[in-house]
């Protein structure tokens, strides 16, 4: 007889309690339309808050991109109560700025026209300035210096942390707004009041500002990145006319643009209790954390309108897109193609699909970097969001291998997919991964809590307990059939990147000799995600890395110890205080 290993018993008990287990979920709906969602769990002493705002940059217009993303940087600002030593002369000086904000954009309209019309070269070259311009500018300068010394800087984030609360952050994405934070289950009346506080009385102070910020980001995570702007000039290309074609971090003169009065209207909709949902995981008393919701989260008034839903929607493709980019990366190609939005029949066994096509031991290893060493890595992977989907292919080719010769390997096993039915043990093998990853999922209070938002963001949080039947249920033929059915060739679009060479006499940054162009490749990216990091997470980053790194392979340890390097100098400069 077969000898059993433990792990697979384990893994085995695993797949049949995630397959039989339901989170228990307590859900209040407020008179205001609020909801609030309750996993009681005794003996944890902290609970995973947060809410989630249905707004994300689907939600905007041309002129406005990136201002669901700004409204995430703008909300731990402060209020009337939080966050200024006198508030009477705060919302003075923040009237006073916005009119002389409303005079600077006459003027600088004027140099746009100018530029358009070739009497200028460049509208932002300070020597076209009027002398009213700089007039205004210097006016401007006055009263954000005055700002300035009235704020009581980070004291949103200070009070949570001297009460105990840690993790406090939030997310943008194209469909949702979401924002957290770990508290003490004794501290659970801050919350709700620090919350509701932030929704009632918002005083979105530094707010032009703060557009610099978010647009400082912009530059270093897109501009600054080995493949930022050819990833956005691939997305604008891949979406015909779904406002998934704009970055969620917005368009570089939409943010520029963006007015306070824009801002106020499209909170006043958005982040309105009829179009949120908060969420509780932990050590709670559901009677008291009902009342307390009614107390503060129910003070807050309806919205003036419901949020519109997304009006314009995806034109159908008619002809393969194809873009080639010499980039600061190593050879790779990249094949997506249009497919269903999240939680259609289809999305299900598209999600199979990628999985048997991922991973170690997933067919495009296997294959492109196993068998044909065309490639050093390979993945595949269904993305449905809340309004379209998407399922992309990449590959990095090996030295030697063109992205081309990558391409083609890729399409050799999607029509292996596309004729063949998947063998039903290969396919039960990814099912069991699924059914674990979700019993694994809901383990930690604080990836329940996002789940839950996340989920009652699009379909309602109830799908927790719905959609792993739904994976389960996919079969071979199911399988075969979404391969046949979107992956056509007039339905992808195909972005091919080759190596940029090194202009003459440039200097190579001497940490990185030895490592390969993909390390480089990554080495680059990291440095725009640290500039945005607090050094909290940058500490917690090291502890982990370190962690790992005594498990890492011999010829990875130099590619270790430049990350090693690169975090430490920027915890230092945090902790020095230099930005």
């Amino acid at each position: 007889m077969k000898k059993i290993s433990i792990s697979f018993l384990a893994l085995l008990l695993c797949v049949q309690f995630a397959a039989a287990q339901k989170v228990p979920v307590q859900e209040i709906v407020l008179d205001n339309g609020m909801r609030l969602l309750l996993v009681p769990r005794k003996g944890d002493p902290n609970v995973a808050a947060g809410w989630v705002a249905r707004v994300g940059s689907v939600n905007e217009r041309p002129g406005i991109t990136g201002l669901s993303h700004l409204f995430e940087h703008m909300m731990f600002k402060g209020t009337h109560a939080i966050g200024t030593k006198d508030i009477a002369e705060n919302l003075k000086l923040i009237k006073e700025m916005d009119d002389v904000r409303a005079e600077l954009r006459k003027e600088q309209q004027t140099l746009i026209l100018k530029a358009r019309l070739g009497e200028i070269s460049d509208s932002k070259d300070p020597r076209h300035r009027s002398e009213r311009h700089n007039e205004l500018l210097a006016k401007f300068e006055e009263l954000t210096k005055r700002e300035k010394d009235l704020m009581v800087k980070d004291e949103f984030d200070r009070i949570y942390t001297t009460a105990g609360g840690s993790g406090m952050n939030a997310g943008t994405s194209n469909d949702f707004t979401v924002y957290f934070i770990n508290v003490p289950a004794n501290k659970l009346e801050l919350w709700f009041w620090m919350e509701s506080d932030r929704l009632r009385n918002p005083v979105f102070r530094e707010f032009y500002s703060e557009r610099d910020v978010v647009h400082e980001e912009r530059r270093l995570r897109t501009d600054s990145t080995p493949t930022g702007k050819f990833n956005e000039q691939y997305e604008s290309m891949f979406w015909q006319s779904s406002p998934y074609g704009w970055p969620v971090v917005g368009w570089p003169s939409d943010l520029e643009g963006i007015t306070r009065e824009e801002a106020l209207d499209y909170f006043a909709i958005n982040y309105a209790p009829n179009n949120l949902t908060a969420c509780l995981v932990g050590d709670v008393d559901p009677a008291r954390a009902k009342e307390l919701a009614q107390q503060y989260f129910g003070r807050l008034p309806r919205g003036p309108r419901p949020p519109e839903p997304v009006r314009t929607s995806e034109m159908p493709q008619l002809a393969e897109k194809r873009m080639v980019a010499w980039a600061e990366t190593v050879p790779q190609a990249r094949v997506r193609y249009h497919t269903v939005a999240e939680g259609h029949p289809d999305d299900f066994a598209l999600e199979i699909l990628g999985s048997l096509l991922s991973g170690r031991t997933g067919r495009l290893y296997k294959s492109l970097v196993l068998q044909q060493s065309v490639a050093n890595s390979a993945g595949a992977g269904q993305d449905g969001r809340k309004y379209e989907g998407l399922f992309e292919l990449t590959g990095v080719a090996k030295p030697g291998k063109t992205p081309e010769e990558v391409e083609q390997a890729l399409y050799k096993e999607i029509e292996r997919m596309q004729k063949e039915l998947v063998d039903a043990n290969e396919l039960q093998k990814v099912k069991n991964q699924y059914a674990a990853n979700n019993f694994r999922g809901i383990q930690s209070n604080f990836g329940l809590m996002v789940q839950l938002l996340l989920r009652d963001s699009n379909r309602g949080w109830e799908t927790i307990n719905t959609d792993p039947a739904r994976h389960q249920a996919v079969t071979p033929e199911d399988v075969r059939r979404v391969a046949n059915t979107y992956f056509k060739p007039e339905n992808r679009t195909i972005a091919i990147y080759y190596t940029k060479k090194k202009a003459d006499g440039a200097v190579e940054d001497p940490a990185l000799a030895g490592l390969t162009d993909q390390e480089k490749a990554q080495i680059a990216q990291m440095k725009g995600t640290l500039s945005q990091a607090k050094a909290e997470q940058i500490k917690m980053m090291l502890s982990r890395f370190e962690q790992e790194a005594g498990s890492a392979p011999p010829d990875k340890q130099n590619f270790i110890k430049v990350v090693k390097k690169m975090l430490e100098d920027r915890l230092k400069q945090l902790e020095g205080g230099k930005q």
